[in-house]
């Protein structure tokens, strides 16, 4: 479900300057996966999140309109039981669900976010200088592996 933003308090929050690289997105993931260790709860969101991240992030880098030394920012912040995942870019556009054919191998990354996020949405940035895309995130049943 596509939404516009709104503003929100950011308790336990957690943001990086990655570079616009199709590289870096192995690393969102890792912070990602950093940030809900140190969650009690965190492996309730862990495979959707990043799946989502990855999603966003490989968005970000492959469809901008912004000069290639521009960074991407990754920001993560559990409010009450939702994870919000934010994606900020320079590049201009509007994300929006496009139909894709079974010979394409592209263009399913925000059907996948549409499919998997509870909500999401994008916001112009600061200055009308690119985009914000984000997610909220319901917690799974997820459970914890126990060393035996």
């Amino acid at each position: 479900m596509l939404e516009a933003c709104s503003a929100a308090s950011r308790p336990r929050s957690f943001a990086a300057r990655l570079e616009s690289r199709t590289d870096s997105t192995p690393l969102a993931r890792y912070l990602l996966r950093a940030y809900l260790a140190g969650l009690p709860v965190g492996d309730h969101y862990r495979d959707v999140g990043e799946i989502l991240l990855g999603e966003l992030f490989a968005n970000a880098v492959q469809h901008p309109v912004a000069p290639a030394d521009c960074f991407v920012e990754i920001r993560f912040a559990l409010i009450g039981d939702r994870l919000r995942l934010e994606v900020h870019d320079a590049g201009g556009g509007r994300p929006s669900l496009r139909p894709s054919s079974t010979d394409n191998e592209r263009g399913r990354g925000l059907f996948l976010v549409n499919e998997l996020a509870e909500r999401w949405g994008y916001c112009p940035r600061a200055g009308d200088i690119g985009k914000s895309v984000w997610v909220l995130i319901a917690p799974t049943n997820a459970t914890r592996e126990t060393a035996t």
